[in-house]
């Protein structure tokens, strides 16, 4: 997969100084006041250039709180005239795309769920023409590299070349504390792909919860992406939308601080593929837990069969067996035997106290 796309090195159009490029503001802008206090207080914050705010909200369902529509504008202007802060909205369909340019938004972006539908993307690309606006375009909700690739395409293929590409993580139906995978390998390939695109990371939408917030941020910075879009709230315990992932601006403040921003030293190669085998890690844990989770599935069938008919729960001659086979299938894949030893009687001991407690009543059929 490779893509001819031109876009345009963030230092040519944005002067960072070597710094991360910062993007805060809220969820969703809910009043006049809101909007002021926070854009006011987001001065005081280090490396941030722009205010976001969505004044157009997906929900998943009707009924919630949709954003204040148009007349956020006025609020979002009253930002850059009193702070000087950028603003940056998102656009989900071809009129978003016309208010906005006619409101002199400084940069746009395209959401997650519209990233997931090429037709959509469409639309908006060919309403983005004629409009020399900057766009950062997210990841979509599936952990789909092509979608992604593709949405951005669509955007350069208008004539914009002052493109960003925002990592707010994947979708999951497996158990995780974050709210969305951060799946790091789908940015770090289309770094790959695209080198001169600029990547920020969504922390707010990967974690889902503020507390996890500084941990995503760092490996953000670590992995050399190029800056950050936090979600801050004057008070979010008030906040109409997504609450649990807001902080307050001196909330950011810190964060921002305590980040080890490190010099870029060429290496990023070097942590790209550490970052891609600690994934291909992670992935064949989970495979392993799901083996064993299996295996002491079966084992508590066995536990079952035993007690109904009477059999005795230790089978040395099956043990003994099972450890010679185990053994010799292990070291022949260059497995040291020690730990292999200590690993099966691991297995054994816990499949001992499962038939133990499936033969006593203590576990229930």
């Amino acid at each position: 997969m490779s893509s001819n796309i031109e876009i345009e090195p963030l230092k040519n159009w944005l002067s960072l100084d070597g710094k991360p490029l910062v993007i805060a503001g809220p969820c969703s802008a809910e009043s006049e006041r809101q909007v002021m206090e926070t854009a006011k207080a987001l001065l005081d914050v280090p490396y941030v250039k722009y205010f976001r705010a969505g004044i157009w909200k997906p929900r998943t369902r009707p009924g919630s709180f949709e954003g204040v529509g148009s007349e956020g504008f006025k609020w979002l202007k009253r930002v850059k005239e009193e702070t000087g802060l950028k603003t940056t909205i998102e656009v989900a369909n071809p009129q978003h795309v016309e208010e906005a340019c006619n409101n002199d938004m400084d940069m746009l972006w395209i959401g997650a769920r519209t990233v997931v539908n090429p037709f959509m993307v469409q639309e908006i690309a060919t309403a983005l023409n004629g409009c020399d606006v900057p766009v950062m375009v997210k990841n979509p909700v599936t952990p789909d590299l092509k979608l992604w690739l593709g949405a951005i395409e669509r955007i350069e293929h208008t004539g914009i070349k002052k493109i960003i590409a925002i990592h707010r993580g994947f979708h999951y139906f497996e158990n995780s504390p974050y709210r969305n995978a951060p799946m790091w390998e789908i940015p770090i390939e289309l770094k790959r792909l695209l080198p001169s695109l600029p990547v920020i990371v969504d922390p707010s939408h990967i974690c889902g919860n503020r507390d996890l917030l500084a941990e995503i941020s760092q490996k953000a910075l670590d992995l050399e992406m190029d800056g950050l879009m936090i979600e801050t709230h004057i008070n979010p315990a008030e906040a109409k939308t997504d609450a649990a992932q807001q902080i307050t601006p001196e909330a950011l403040k810190s964060l921002i601080k305590n980040l080890i921003i490190r010099e870029r030293t060429g290496t990023i190669d070097f942590e790209n593929k550490l970052e891609e085998l600690r994934t291909e890690i992670d992935k064949l844990d989970g495979e392993l837990l799901q083996i064993l989770a299996k295996r002491m599935e079966i084992i508590d069938a066995i536990g079952e069969y035993k007690s109904k008919n009477q059999i005795t729960i230790l089978q040395m001659k099956r043990w003994a067996g099972i450890i010679r086979d185990r053994l010799s299938i292990g070291t022949n894949m260059g497995l040291d035997e020690q730990f292999l030893m200590q690993l099966l009687h691991l297995i054994h001991k816990e499949s001992i106290k499962r038939q133990t407690d499936i033969l006593t009543g203590k576990k229930n059929k």
